[in-house]
């Protein structure tokens, strides 16, 4: 195992991830925050360098933790050879496997490996798989019309938000998701539309990895354009900054497809794997 602490170094791992699109996009996004201030203290830790075969991005060991925070505590994993990645997996300090935590990453091998580590040390391995969609260059946003006047507006969310996006969050509700709600908010770009009052009513924000993620509108003001809007605009200001515009989307979840494909984003090859491990110190517990 190797921590890899040099700055050069970590510029460089960006630029060899981004030549292994879509399947690196995760740790791509997670790497390209770490040369960026890293407000979310995530390292990156690999089997050899530089002909590294598996690359793990995973909380710094310093940074606090909640040992119940399957949200902050997130693994993001990119390999060329998913037997180094299991060796990485199985050494000592990669992973803390005494806490609720998860997996993120793009390549069909991830769960059953995981898994297979996972149930030599008792831990429950939750798969959720996703449909992986990048958005290409925006270059203009759809018509604003309807948004002249003074309400609604168009900006972004605050931390005392967090509240209303955890109550709204399908994968929200307790006291994990609100805090990782709120740093995520505090670090990251996010894009809202407010109403006269100024409260939000339809948002979306940006995780660790650099995704597009929880993207919400309330549902007496659906069907007014708001969504599109919010995503167009995200999707333009990561762009600006360098970042792919990614995000993830549930097979069923047919709305949002039907938004995606109004976009005309690409729905990649791949697809999105989010394994939630568990201690059995910790099954049971309702929001897991």
């Amino acid at each position: 195992m190797l921590v890899l602490n040099c700055s050069t170094k970590l510029l460089i791992l960006e630029k060899m991830l981004k030549s292994c699109f879509p399947e690196s996009l995760k740790v791509y996004g997670a790497v390209m925050n770490i040369n960026r201030g890293n407000p979310f203290q995530n390292e990156v830790v690999l089997d050899s360098w530089p002909d590294f075969k598996a690359v793990i991005t995973r909380r710094q060991r310093e940074a606090e933790t909640d040992n119940l925070d399957y949200y902050t505590n997130a693994y993001a994993v990119f390999y060329k050879d998913v037997r180094a990645y299991r060796q990485l997996l199985e050494e000592c300090d990669v992973v803390n496997w005494n806490q609720v935590f998860q997996i993120q990453g793009l390549q069909s091998e991830l769960y059953d490996v995981s898994k297979a580590v996972a149930n030599s040390k008792q831990l429950n391995v939750k798969l959720t798989s996703f449909k992986a969609v990048h958005l290409s260059p925006v270059s203009t946003l759809p018509d604003t019309s309807f948004l002249k006047g003074p309400f609604p507006r168009l900006t972004y969310l605050t931390v005392a938000e967090a509240d209303l996006l955890n109550r709204t969050w399908s994968r929200g509700g307790n006291e994990q998701c609100l805090r990782y709600i709120a740093n995520l908010i505090a670090c990251f770009p996010s894009v809202c539309v407010r109403d006269e009052k100024g409260n939000p009513v339809s948002w979306s924000i940006t995780d660790q990895f650099a995704t597009i993620c929880h993207g919400y509108t309330l549902p007496e003001h659906r069907r007014k354009g708001y969504s599109r809007l919010v995503a167009l605009t995200l999707a333009r200001k990561l762009q600006s900054r360098g970042f792919p515009s990614q995000g993830n989307v549930l097979d069923d979840n047919t709305a949002s497809i039907g938004l995606l494909k109004s976009l005309h984003a690409e729905f990649l090859p791949c697809r999105f794997h989010r394994l939630i491990l568990t201690p059995a110190t910790f099954s049971g517990l309702p929001h897991l």
